[in-house]
């Protein structure tokens, strides 16, 4: 269980990969963050889901990340939208891990859901649809 305090005395980063990257719909729910850089990762695959990617833990050859300072505030706000719950991660929709990246360890948000028929990234980034942006 990591609760949003606890969770930044952890790591105070969290890594994106879909609609909260610069520029896309949901960026300005990181209004206030720092933009700490890019990265890739190599052990996390991306799943089209539509919508919005969802991340699982399956080997990729790079996914593109971006990489954000947040307080314990933002880090709540992002559980809201990413339906992370603190007492049942697995019940909700995406599950928070921390995970390695360039700048450090950050907070990863990984899909709980089905994700059969939905098409793998395995290299590079999610591109939204344009009724998606």
């Amino acid at each position: 269980m990591h609760s949003p305090a606890i969770a930044i005395e952890r790591t105070p980063l969290v890594a994106v990969y879909g609609t909260l990257k610069r520029g896309l719909r949901n960026h300005h729910w990181l209004n206030g963050a720092e933009f700490v850089g890019t990265d890739l990762l190599t052990h996390v695959t991306l799943f089209d889901l539509g919508p919005y990617p969802g991340a699982r833990l399956e080997p990729s050859r790079g996914i593109e990340i971006e990489v954000f300072r947040v307080d314990a505030a933002g880090l709540k706000e992002l559980d809201v939208l990413e339906d992370y719950r603190v007492r049942q991660p697995a019940s909700g929709t995406y599950d928070r891990v921390v995970h390695e990246t360039a700048f450090g360890p950050a907070w990863l948000y990984l899909y709980n859901r089905d994700v059969a028929g939905c098409p793998a990234i395995r290299e590079g980034g999610w591109q939204p649809r344009r009724s998606h942006i």
